[in-house]
């Protein structure tokens, strides 16, 4: 092949490959607004209540979340629980306490995969088998699901709908990130310097050590009780929310 004809291949190839700019304008096609206006995903919650909630993934681990749940305790603080399923097979115990306790139990898919790499139909699967052990353990039917990793499209979204399922995130300005170990202190200021009323705060019970987790919490709890503030389930803010566009409607 001369290189006259190869440079024209290559500049045909050009012409027909999507540009950067259309790439990066089908990934924004459907962002957090587009989710957020259809009441599909939860970031956080709009509300002028003095309410946070406290978030838990990748759990039950039997000696974390065990510590978690007796600070939780001391604080009289609600939280909520995103589980892994087999998890919950393995320590069915755990999930038993924190439903004695009123915690919120959630699904957090049964093996924590790769959502990018697996089709809907096993996304439903894992959805499913989670449900099942958490019914299993705690005759609890949950309803909320968040996505490991955060990551979401228009078709979890439906298979989230489909099982019975609201997606729930967090507040951006509140991942702790704990699970890489940045040290308590960052964990604290993390919470302690961004806190508003509504906010959904990403923690993890499991995946590694998590006594920066722990004794974060040592910190942030009573530190945000002293500012007034109430630490209620997921499921119990977006009833505040509810309540407060009814009365608006009135």
């Amino acid at each position: 092949m001369n290189k006259q004809l190869l440079s024209w291949i290559l500049l045909i190839g050009l012409f027909l490959l999507p540009s950067q700019t259309e790439i990066v304008m089908a990934k924004k096609e459907k962002d957090r607004d587009y989710y957020e206006t259809r009441g599909e995903i939860v970031w956080e919650v709009p509300t002028n209540k003095k309410v946070i909630a406290l978030t838990f993934d990748d759990g039950p681990d039997p000696v974390y979340t065990r510590q978690i749940a007796e600070l939780l305790k001391q604080y009289e603080a609600k939280a909520t629980f995103f589980v892994v399923g087999s998890r919950v097979k393995a320590y069915p115990g755990v999930i038993q306490q924190l439903a004695k306790e009123k915690h919120e139990l959630a699904n957090h898919t049964y093996t924590h995969p790769d959502l990018r790499r697996i089709s809907p139909d096993k996304l439903q699967e894992e959805v499913v088998a989670t449900q099942q052990e958490i019914f299993r353990s705690t005759n609890i039917m949950t309803h909320l699901f968040r996505p490991p990793g955060g990551y979401y499209s228009e078709s979890l979204v439906d298979v989230a709908k489909k099982s019975g399922y609201l997606v729930v995130l967090w507040s951006w300005h509140q991942d702790t990130r704990d699970w890489s170990d940045p040290g308590v202190k960052k964990i604290v200021n993390k919470v302690l310097n961004n806190a508003r009323n509504g906010d959904i705060v990403l923690f993890h019970d499991y995946g590694g050590n998590r006594k920066q987790t722990v004794d974060a919490l040592r910190e942030i709890l009573p530190e945000l009780q002293k500012r007034g503030y109430q630490f209620i389930t997921v499921s119990e803010m977006m009833k505040l929310y509810d309540n407060t566009k009814k009365a608006g409607k009135d």
